[in-house]
C-alpha cells in the first residue's frame, strides 16, 4: 500500500505551549516545542480519531535531514515527521539530549 500525503493549509494553536502556529500545508508539529497532535492515519489526511498530543521522544537523522520522532500520549503510536528549517534548534538539542540520558 503506498503511503498517500495530503496537503492541508491550516493555522493552529499548539496545544502544548501556546503557540500561535501559521501552516503552511506541510506543517505538522509546533516549531517551538515540536509538539503535534495525533489527526493523522496518512499525512494530511486527518483521518485519526485519537486526538492526543503527541510529544517528541526523539530525534533521528536521515538522509541529511533531522526527524523528529513523535509518540501520542492518548493511544501510544510511535510516528516520525521531518523538522522544517523553522524548527527550533534549542528544541531539537534538548529531545535530543533527554533521549541520550534515558
Amino acid at each position: 500500500m503506498a503511503r498517500l500525503f495530503t496537503r492541508n493549509i491550516e493555522d493552529f494553536t499548539c496545544e502544548r505551549c501556546g503557540t500561535s502556529v501559521q501552516g503552511n500545508g506541510f506543517t505538522n508539529h509546533c516549531p517551538s516545542c515540536l509538539c503535534s497532535k495525533h489527526v493523522d492515519e496518512n499525512p494530511g489526511d486527518r483521518a485519526a480519531n485519537c486526538g492526543g498530543l503527541m510529544e517528541p521522544i526523539a530525534v533521528e537523522q536521515a538522509r541529511g535531514r533531522y526527524i523528529i520522532v513523535h509518540k501520542c500520549l492518548k493511544c501510544g503510536q510511535v510516528k516520525r515527521n521531518k523538522s522544517s528549517p523553522d524548527d527550533s534548534s534549542r528544541a531539537l538539542v534538548e529531545v535530543a539530549r533527554r533521549r541520550a540520558m534515558s
